[in-house]
């Protein structure tokens, strides 16, 4: 018996490069020889029927999901940046598009502080961008901790991705009751559900400073009210509970569907 679960990251290799055709030619050769695919978003699956071809056996969209105590609130620490990045430092997270972003609200007059937490091989030129930008004093880069430990540093979170399947960084974040601005790239509105107008475009330091701006502006009872909302859409659909009886239900169905064959 073999079950797989195809990920983000060999699907969101650029359509067309090397790379892509050698992971799409390796998810080809996997899926021939797999029982069940249970993927961890749409998204995912219709990447997959696009650039591999439709599953010939049994195929499942199973979301990620979180733990029960991950959907309790993380309240921002007295001393807690305005702005909050917790991720990888790499083109895919989009942290570049951030770093002009809070450039392009200097500008404007607005100067808010900015936690980048995580590790990876674009920091030095990231915090060279900074500089370069003159926002070095604002934005502070501090090294990869838990999560809820993390969220507990901003009093907003920004997920400026240009690629993404179904982050649990996110789900983790609005489970938590973070404030979020996101980009729509990958699964994010399946994330958002009825809230998906929130998100943005990926890849535009202009959109992504108006979306900040208007975060800043917001009253606290108003940030409040929409992660809460955001959060109870979560819970509603994204429990590791939920998630752990769908994976096993798909290992029922794929024995079944085995034994029927045979």
């Amino acid at each position: 018996m073999r079950i797989y679960t195809p990920h983000g990251g060999s699907l969101n290799y650029e359509p067309g490069s090397m790379a892509h055709r050698v992971f799409m030619t390796m998810e080809s050769l996997l899926a021939a020889r797999t029982d069940a695919l249970l993927f961890e978003s749409a998204f995912i699956a219709d990447r997959f029927e696009t650039f591999v071809g439709k599953p010939k056996g049994l195929a499942r969209v199973i979301p990620n999901g979180i733990a029960e105590s991950e959907f309790a609130p993380v309240e921002p620490q007295v001393d807690a940046a305005d702005l909050l990045f917790v991720g990888e430092f790499r083109d895919a997270k989009g942290v570049d598009t951030l770093i002009d972003a809070i450039a392009l609200l200097r500008h404007r007059g607005l100067a808010p502080s900015v936690t980048l937490i995580g590790d990876g091989p674009d920091r030095d030129m990231l915090a060279a961008r900074a500089e370069q930008a003159g926002v070095s004093g604002q934005v502070s880069f501090k090294p990869p901790r838990p999560a809820r430990e993390a969220f507990a540093l901003g009093k907003a979170m920004v997920v400026p991705s240009r690629f993404e399947s179904l982050p649990y960084i996110v789900l983790e974040a609005a489970g938590a009751r973070i404030p979020l601005v996101a980009t729509n790239v990958g699964g994010m509105a399946e994330i958002f559900g009825p809230y998906s107008d929130r998100l943005i475009e990926p890849n535009g330091p202009s959109l992504l400073a108006e979306a900040l701006e208007r975060i800043l502006a917001e009253t606290p009872e108003e940030r409040e009210r929409k992660a809460r909302a955001l959060a109870d859409h979560v819970a509603s659909r994204f429990s590791v509970s939920h998630m752990a009886g769908q994976v096993l239900q798909g290992y029922r169905d794929a024995i079944a569907a085995r034994g029927h064959g045979r």
